[in-house]
């Protein structure tokens, strides 16, 4: 049996017509004629009826056109990515996480991925929500992790992770630190402490002073550990997300559920990446990501 053989045999069934399915496949309807007929007895089944104006499938037919069509699809996929992966010179994988991000789960999902596929070079970058989603459009990562914070694009895949629970890192010394919850009313005499990178700290403060309803008060700095040693300074809270395994705090910091309007703040967060870009190892790294989430 020839790919070729199915492709005439779909193209047949779909036209119910030898002459048309002939004059769409660029051959001649003698030939296609042959072509099934030939199909037929190697698998030793009628496939059509015959009538003088049109054809009919048999339900073996119909059985084989349904998984003939689907073999196809999936060979054409095949071609398409061996192809692509033919004219890479590396095999690589981008991928962008928040500034704020969890690792210890990112660290578990690229391990094990790197275990399966040892040939695909990962290199990982992270940003503010904004500058993934730029550098995302721009091609320059393949997919990111982060909050939804937009409407669903439909050109793009958005997995969900998991909702994070937000919390707030305060000093252990500071008043409010005794308490068993806090509230964007009770933080709002208070510096807000963000990681940003420069260029998207406007960005930044509009997300959490509108959306969140945080204090008008903000710091910025560059990474996960200077926050933490502002904090630490009792120079101001920081607001963290918890999605999966964190660190318990350092002494001297206090991490505290973060509330609003009486009900606990959470944050949804996906993984996501362009369909028209997709292929198999973003696809894989999404689905370890997602099972060590789940």
């Amino acid at each position: 049996m020839l790919l070729k053989q199915m492709k005439y045999f779909i193209t047949i069934a779909e036209c119910g017509s030898f002459t048309e399915a002939a004059i769409q496949c660029y051959i001649s309807q003698s030939a296609i004629s042959q072509q099934i007929r030939a199909l037929e007895a190697d698998l030793q089944v009628q496939l059509l009826i015959r009538q003088k104006r049109h054809i009919e499938l048999t339900e073996a037919g119909k059985y084989f056109y349904r998984h003939a069509k689907a073999i196809l699809k999936e060979v054409e996929h095949i071609t398409e990515e061996t192809k692509r992966l033919g004219e890479d010179h590396e095999l690589a994988l981008r991928i962008g996480y928040p500034k704020n991000f969890s690792l210890h789960e990112l660290q578990q999902a690229i391990t094990q991925f790197y275990d399966l596929y040892s040939e695909v070079k990962i290199s990982i970058v992270s940003g503010t929500h904004e500058e993934l989603y730029e550098l995302l459009l721009q091609g320059k990562i393949d997919l990111k992790i982060s909050e939804q914070r937009r409407t669903y694009n439909q050109d793009y895949y958005n997995d969900e992770l998991k909702y994070s629970e937000s919390y707030v890192e305060i000093a252990s010394v500071h008043p409010m630190a005794k308490k068993p919850i806090l509230t964007t009313e009770d933080l709002k005499s208070m510096s807000c402490i963000l990681v940003v990178s420069k260029g998207y700290e406007q960005s930044e403060k509009n997300f959490y002073e509108k959306d969140l309803g945080l204090s008008h008060q903000f710091l910025y700095v560059d990474s996960l550990e200077q926050a933490r040693l502002m904090v630490v300074g009792n120079r101001g809270y920081l607001p963290i997300d918890v999605i999966g395994h964190m660190d318990i705090p350092v002494k001297g910091i206090k991490r505290i559920p973060l509330y609003k309007n009486g009900k606990p703040v959470q944050r949804n967060y996906f993984v996501c990446w362009n369909k028209r870009n997709t292929n198999y190892y973003i696809e894989e790294f999404a689905e370890i990501l997602k099972n060590i989430f789940n």
